[in-house]
């Protein structure tokens, strides 16, 4: 291969670089003209070079392709001006523009410290392929939303015979399109979408991983119909084809938080990524949006989204709070994804909402777009224990645990938590089982409520993230109804009461009075249903909430809020149980 006189100084490339960058960021030019500007020059450095420009990322990740093996990219070194000898390109070390950056460990618990890292915003490599060698420049500049663009400008020696007549060369488009396809392919990742791109994410892939329906407790049925709606749609294509129907699918996940969305989701794009592994079948790829925010805009993200799907399917495409998504202003655009005005074959939809009312009826109640919904309602008495089975055998073979959690405590935690969800009964033992590792005094134990405490406000609560209605008494025999005849010619309105919940008082098992794992759920349980209360009761300070009128209670993720205390007239949040899961991104919990 001929070797540019650009190799032995590559100086010359970045310093006409610099300049033009320099003059593009005191506002005289524009991204595009950087990009067309760069391309000028290196053609002109490398005149023995056909120049073919692809734009990096998800779809043309050169440099992910050799870094998983398939090529080879070795940074350019530099050899000072005035000698004649040829880069060791096999020793990296020169950046032609680079920052360097700190770059802080995922998991600094298990690898303290972190790394330094070079930011190429210009840098060059020499890249072979099945023994074929190119010069790849990538070249990032700064947009006008303060983001950054990027280009690759790949360089293949000049061949009559390797150049079609649309000016292509073939080496290069074989080298992109081998890039391209491995790039559009999942390895250990999760295609995120969030400020304006796709993102393969590796750690929340291993997030999910060891996800599985064993760790769902649910109702049986609603559960196995879950399981065979999303399972089921990917076996089915045959049959809607020959139905004649489009194979296209939407569900929506609803109801108060804490209670097992977040499990399903994680255990369905565990399982159907399993089930491509142990079939030998296409694994089916999970896609999950964020936020449709980007600097072009909403609508160009929903475009952007439905297109990368697409090409994706089949495929599940997720969208976290649905509710918060879809915004008015492109509402109509969103729907018109959705309805595939182009083809929508094989994408399953899977929609999460605390608020299914705050959905536009156009989403939640047209069938062909989200046709079933699932309510992920408040666990009942039976599904309590089960829960609460579930974490006995998962606490089974821990010494600390093993000869106190008698199965019969299973029963007593199902009374205990009335009104909790599977957020608050985790916490429940989370928190217990920190304070059996910290040491427990029974001494401290508080004493069980008193029966003239029942009627107090201060033991009432709404429960876990519920609407929950307090309407005004009646009156005597006038249970649910919801205007006398007198008011309904006022106009004033009542509703009935809502009972206050109190505290349970437990049947304990003589053999289990003394068992120190119990008394700790009881007291853990207690402060969980204070806490409780006590957001009811500022909520309806913070809302000027009264006697008839509607106290909205809601309860992040279905966690403890922070406490809130009254300092001087302000109000101040004490910091949060540091034993609660951090409330960040809705999968990586």
């Amino acid at each position: 291969m001929a070797q540019s006189r650009e190799l032995a100084d590559p100086s010359a490339v970045v310093n006409r670089y610099r300049a033009f960058d320099r003059w593009t960021k005191a506002g005289s030019s524009t991204r595009k003209d950087v990009f067309l500007h760069t391309h000028q020059i290196i053609k002109e450095i490398h005149p023995d070079h056909h120049v073919t420009r692809a734009r990096p990322g998800g779809e043309m990740d050169l440099l992910g392709y050799a870094a998983a093996g398939h090529a080879t990219a070795v940074q350019d070194n530099y050899n000072p001006s005035g000698t004649n000898d040829v880069p060791a390109h096999n020793v990296p070390g020169f950046y032609l523009d680079a920052v360097r950056a700190y770059k802080a460990s995922p998991k600094p618990f298990d690898r303290p410290g972190g790394t330094l890292i070079d930011k190429i915003y210009f840098g060059r490599w020499l890249y072979t392929w099945q023994d074929l060698t190119f010069i790849l420049y990538k070249c990032v500049v700064q947009n006008t939303n303060c983001g950054n663009d990027a280009m690759h400008y790949l360089l293949a020696p000049n061949d009559a015979d390797k150049v079609d007549e649309l000016g292509h060369h073939l080496d290069t488009d074989r080298l992109l399109l081998a890039a391209g396809d491995w790039s559009c392919t999942l390895h250990n990742e999760i295609y995120v979408y969030d400020n304006g791109d796709w993102i393969k994410d590796p750690l929340l892939w291993q997030s999910v991983q060891g996800a599985s329906w064993d760790d769902v407790i649910l109702e049986s049925a609603m559960k196995d119909a879950l399981m065979r709606d999303v399972i089921g749609f990917f076996d089915t294509r045959d049959v809607y084809q020959d139905l004649g129907l489009m194979w296209k699918r939407g569900i929506i996940l609803h109801g108060l938080p804490g209670n097992g969305k977040t499990a399903s989701i994680k255990a369905l794009i565990n399982s159907l990524e399993a089930r491509g592994k142990e079939d030998g079948s296409k694994r089916i790829p999970s896609l999950y949006v964020k936020a449709f925010d980007s600097s072009m805009g909403g609508k160009w993200s929903i475009r952007y989204i439905f297109e990368h799907a697409r090409k994706m399917a089949p495929c599940v495409l997720i969208f976290e709070d649905l509710d918060s998504l879809v915004l008015d202003e492109y509402r109509s655009y969103f729907l018109n994804e959705v309805d595939g005005l182009e083809s929508n074959e094989g994408i399953l939809m899977i929609g999460s909402t605390n608020h299914l009312s705050k959905l536009d009826p156009a989403i939640a109640k047209r069938p062909s777009r989200f046709d079933r919904k699932y309510h992920f309602k408040l666990p009942n008495e039976e599904t309590r224990k089960r829960y609460a089975e579930y974490w006995r055998k998962k606490l089974e073979s821990k010494p600390i645990v093993a000869d106190k959690f008698e199965e019969e405590i299973t029963y007593l935690v199902a009374q205990l938590t009335d009104g909790f969800s599977f957020a608050y009964i985790r916490e429940l033992f989370v928190s217990s089982l920190l304070a059996l590792v910290r040491g427990f005094n029974p001494d401290v134990v508080e004493e069980d409520p008193k029966e003239d405490d029942a009627g107090d406000e201060s033991s009432s609560t709404a429960g876990d993230g519920v609407i929950v209605e307090k309407p005004a008494i009646v009156g005597e025999g006038n249970a649910g109804v919801e205007n006398t005849e007198e008011q309904e010619k006022t106009g004033e309105k009542t509703k009935k009461s809502k009972p206050k919940r109190v505290f349970p008082v437990l049947d304990i098992p003589e053999y289990l009075q003394d068992n120190l794992l119990l008394k700790i759920i009881i007291s853990q349980a207690k402060i969980l249903f204070e806490e409780m209360d006590r957001d009811d009761d500022e909520q309806k300070e913070k809302e000027g909430d009264g006697d008839g009128a509607i106290r909205r209670i809601r309860v992040k993720r279905g966690l403890p809020a922070p406490r809130m205390q009254l300092v001087s007239g302000t109000t101040a949040a004490s910091p949060p149980d540091d034993s609660a899961p951090d409330d960040t991104d809705l999968l990586r919990m």
